[in-house]
């Protein structure tokens, strides 16, 4: 009997796979038979992990909306041992998912294919509302701290703020995706950072990185 991290292992081989044919052809391209093309198996194998195209297309955007939350995690993790100002924080986790390089493009396009599609899948749906909600509450932690710390003025409303900064990114974000020679990575990371300055306005002792520094694009 297999192992159960052999079947998971497998599981996250054909999420990986049905990502690259989105990336290179759409999410039109992708069947049963040619995501076990790409991923080196037979199609048997496949239908024995997933029992429908829908299944495997639902678990595959899971794992897209995951892999995203691990990178952004293991970011902040790192930032906040050595003390990198909360507003940095912000603008590093939010440039994770801008498409400022071609890794970045592709996880957006794929990220984007599932959007379109989960106006119609109800599952997809809960999927992408359960992100988006994360997104914000993530957010809305970031300045309750930067609050707390000094970097954001007490008056500000954490909620509102979060709503605020995650539309605006999200805009830059489909700008940038659709007309990257309008809006060039470097002058959506200064839009976004002028935002975020808006909104961090104080002085937090913690800090490693002068304001004017910005992420770059890999």
């Amino acid at each position: 009997m297999p192992r159960v991290a052999d079947h998971e292992e497998r599981r996250l081989q054909v999420a990986a796979a049905v990502g690259r044919v989105i990336a290179a052809e759409g999410l039109n391209a992708v069947t049963v038979a040619r995501t076990a093309a790409e991923a080196g198996i037979s199609v048997g194998l496949v239908q024995h992990y997933f029992r429908s195209k829908d299944e495997m297309l639902l678990f595959a955007y899971g794992h897209v909306l995951e892999r995203f939350e691990q990178r952004v995690t293991a970011l902040i993790g790192s930032a906040e041992v050595v003390g990198t100002r909360i507003e940095h924080m912000v603008l590093d986790a939010l440039a994770e998912s801008m498409p400022l390089d071609t890794e970045r493009r592709q996880d957006w396009r794929v990220a984007l294919a599932f959007t379109g599609r989960a106006a119609d899948d109800p599952r997809l749906g809960e999927l992408k509302t359960a992100a988006l909600n994360r997104t914000r509450a993530h957010i809305a932690q970031a300045v309750v701290n930067a609050k707390e710390c000094g970097e954001v003025d007490a008056g500000r409303d954490e909620h509102v703020e979060a709503a605020r900064i995650a539309a605006y990114a999200e805009g830059l974000t489909s700008h940038l995706y659709a007309d990257p020679e309008g809006l060039p990575p470097a002058a959506a990371l200064a839009a976004l950072a002028d935002h975020l300055a808006g909104v961090f306005t104080g002085v937090c002792t913690l800090r490693d990185r002068e304001p004017g520094e910005r992420p770059s694009a890999r």
